[in-house]
């Protein structure tokens, strides 16, 4: 079952949407019908070291566009019940001084800047003012920062605004602080935990294959430690976003290599709460021009495909509409997209790498996109949460 759904937060009165009696049961699609049921018992197998992937029942889909439509949005609508969700939140990219060496990321710099205390803090009741219930804090490696330096900035926040959820902070950047403070990464964890972190974004996973992650991303966390600062968090009670970044020198079997990793982490930790799939943008970065550019129906058959992969386990499927743009997301929705991501209102990363979909969609504009497709929208927070529905 998906988490639940609170639509009183402050009432700490926790219930499903509305409208489980407009869930649909069964297909009468005879392209759905009789994979509904079966999708996930056939797609994902039990054995010794956990479920596994039918992949050749997913390489089937993957061929049949038209079937793996159909039946990926019956599986969204089945779970969610037409609802479609979205957060307002606000991305704080703290620095830009990166000692990393990712061939695709075109945000980092050898000497950059660093956001003061009071530009932190600006950003915060900024998006507080505009009624943010998440803000989301990520940027480079920088060598300076230590662990002390990290939880100082959740502390700050919480002092001045103690409701708002601190998503913060990436395996990569645990790893990276753990390190340069002497400390294991359970204990970084912990003194995050304390000074404020409420959860933490599953980026830095781009393909979790090692071979892959040595052509684009060598000096980075390997796949097993990947799992393991992800196991961890889980562990301590902070819940965690999953991510793929594909569209570049991967397989298609790397991807499927990738769900059942996650599904796999998932099945033992039950500490995702959502799969954003986060498409490479080719601009400004030495992998670009080795990377082979997905069409729109590539982009929308991978949503499709995690959503019947990861249905019974990963509930959420998000799209980022600020790399597929908000057309191709909203349309990603009748594709088995149930989330529509937030806010945002700064994203320097995505920017740095050509994205041309701006750095924030107002709450309207959200509702507006999911009411376009047939979807009912619905706020919710960081821990899908509903907060309103209207």
């Amino acid at each position: 079952m998906p988490p639940p759904l609170c639509t009183d937060l402050s009432a700490g009165q926790v219930h499903f949407l509305p409208g489980p009696k407009d869930q649909p049961k069964k297909s009468s699609d005879p392209l759905v019908s009789g994979w509904a049921d079966l999708s996930v018992s056939a797609v994902v197998e039990d054995g010794e070291i956990g479920p596994s992937l039918d992949r050749d029942m997913l390489r089937m889909l993957w061929g049949r566009p038209l079937q793996l439509f159909r039946l990926a949005g019956f599986m969204a609508r089945q779970r969610g019940a037409g609802w479609v969700t979205y957060v307002v939140n606000r991305n704080i990219n703290f620095t830009d001084i990166c000692v990393g060496s990712c061939s695709f990321c075109a945000f980092r710099k050898d000497v950059g800047y660093r956001l003061s205390d009071s530009d932190i803090l600006s950003r915060v009741e900024e998006a507080e003012d505009l009624g943010a219930t998440e803000v989301c804090l990520q940027g480079g490696l920088n060598p300076d920062l230590s662990l002390e330096d990290y939880c100082r900035m959740l502390e700050l926040i919480k002092e001045g605004h103690p409701a708002m959820h601190l998503h913060a902070y990436s395996p990569m950047e645990v790893w990276h602080m753990a390190r340069s403070s002497g400390v294991s990464v359970k204990e970084a964890i912990a003194d995050l935990k304390s000074a404020g972190l409420g959860s933490m974004p599953g980026t830095a996973a781009e393909i979790l294959v090692d071979r892959v992650r040595q052509e684009i991303c060598p000096g980075k966390l390997s796949v097993s430690e990947w799992c393991s600062v992800i196991r961890t968090a889980h562990k301590l009670g902070i819940r965690t976003t999953s991510t793929m970044l594909y569209g570049h020198i991967e397989s298609l079997e790397d991807r499927l290599t990738h769900l059942e990793v996650l599904l796999r982490l998932q099945a033992e930790t039950g500490g995702f709460t959502e799969f954003v799939l986060l498409p490479f943008l080719p601009e400004n970065c030495s992998l670009g021009p080795m990377a082979r550019k997905p069409d729109i129906l590539e982009h929308l058959k991978m949503h499709a495909l995690s959503r019947v992969a990861l249905h019974n386990y990963i509930p959420n499927i998000q799209a980022s509409w600020v790399k597929l743009g908000p057309e191709v997301a909203g349309a990603a929705i009748e594709w088995g997209v149930n989330d529509m991501g937030g806010t945002l209102m700064e994203e320097n990363i995505s920017r740095s790498a050509g994205s041309t979909s701006g750095q924030y969609l107002s709450p309207s504009q959200i509702r507006a996109i999911i009411a376009a497709h047939g979807r009912k929208p619905a706020q919710r927070d960081t821990l899908y949460r509903v907060i309103k529905t209207s």
